[in-house]
């Protein structure tokens, strides 16, 4: 059976478009090579938790935390646990459910049955505080890390904060028998999710109403883009990135294209009814 496509929904843009890649060489290390899509990093992405995201579920509230963090290793999830022993119940609403049953459960990725993920609490991320809950709504992590003046990417699983960038990395023999690792940074689009992102409610990275960000995201994303590649070689990709948008984007991203198109302006009414 031929896989699903994914389909735009509720004005999102298609999966399939020109993109802009750039490559080159990690100038800290010759053996690391980073590929990266200037489609996507020049996009003007920006989350809109709070601000008019719908869910991935269709909970606007949850945001994409609907279904837990998959935890990348174990040096992750002893990060997380660490930082959640300095939550209490005024800046955490589950940290009793946390503290008697644990932050994390095992969990089937593809053949792999002992994934480690966040424990869910009545449908989503044990660390996703509610509406209505009195230490503010989101993530209790990220609220921990501001308050700590840390940067987000410190306290949350790793997942959370590379979140929609997608980093994959490779070892790759060259003909003339040299091998370099390839480190590819581009969109965590629906597909990336698996088959189960076909059937995502709303996905914020294909929705023209999340693209409305001040700066392009290679620039708002400069402290994740730095963790995953290192100072000198996203010092590279940040100055790359700038002249190609200096001389001209060939492939823009078309929800970023879409975002910034003048909206057609509203006829005035020409109704004479009395009374109104």
């Amino acid at each position: 059976m031929a896989p699903r496509r994914a389909q735009p929904r509720d004005g999102e843009v298609g999966l399939d478009f020109a993109r802009e890649w750039i490559e080159f060489v990690d100038p800290a290390d010759k053996e690391h090579v980073v590929r990266a899509d200037l489609t996507w990093l020049c996009s003007r992405w920006t989350c809109i938790f709070g601000s008019g995201c719908h869910g991935i579920l269709g909970r606007a509230d949850e945001g994409c935390c609907s279904h837990g963090a998959f935890f990348t290793d174990t040096a992750d999830e002893k990060r997380v646990r660490r930082f959640a022993r300095d939550l209490d119940a005024t800046t955490w609403q589950f940290a009793d459910v946390g503290r008697r049953k644990g932050i994390a459960v095992r969990d089937t990725v593809d053949d792999d049955p002992n994934r480690r993920r966040t424990r869910r609490v009545d449908g989503a991320c044990i660390f996703l505080n509610r509406k209505g809950f009195a230490g503010g709504a989101g993530c209790a992590l990220h609220a921990l890390a501001l308050r700590a003046g840390r940067h987000p990417l410190e306290t949350k699983p790793d997942v959370c904060w590379q979140l929609p960038i997608k980093r994959d990395q490779d070892w790759v023999n060259r003909t003339d028998g040299s091998r370099v690792l390839v480190s590819t940074i581009t969109e965590f689009d629906r597909r990336s999710w698996g088959d189960g992102g076909h059937d995502l409610h709303w996905y914020c990275t294909s929705a023209p109403e999340a693209h409305v960000g001040g700066e392009p995201l290679y620039e708002s994303y400069r402290p994740e883009l730095t963790e995953l590649l290192g100072k000198p070689a996203y010092a590279e990709l940040s100055r790359l990135a700038a002249e190609r948008l200096e001389r001209g984007m060939i492939a823009v991203h078309p929800a970023t294209a879409k975002a910034q198109q003048p909206q057609p302006k509203r006829r005035r009414s020409t109704s004479t009814r009395s009374g109104d």
